[in-house]
């Protein structure tokens, strides 16, 4: 399983919306499908699952806006 798709499930899954999966520029907060509570719920499943120590303060908004962007920022934290 590629990191991506790690990505998009624990993502569809904390927000129980399978767009996400579909649309890599789904504007996340602006749209309402994920917010601060479970922005840090990712934090810790992707940390479970992938292995990587992320801490919320590391982490803003803009810096996981969409889909695209939480893989891109996860991908290149795993490459340190």
């Amino acid at each position: 399983m590629s990191v991506s798709d790690v990505v998009l499930d624990q993502l569809a899954q904390i927000t129980g919306d399978e767009e996400v999966k579909q649309n890599l520029d789904l504007r996340l907060f602006e749209e309402n499908i994920l917010d601060s509570l479970g922005m840090v719920e990712l934090i810790v499943a992707l940390g479970e699952t992938l292995n990587l120590q992320i801490s919320p303060a590391q982490i803003d908004r803009q810096m996981w806006a969409t889909p695209g962007k939480i893989i891109a920022d996860i991908e290149a934290r795993l490459q340190k």
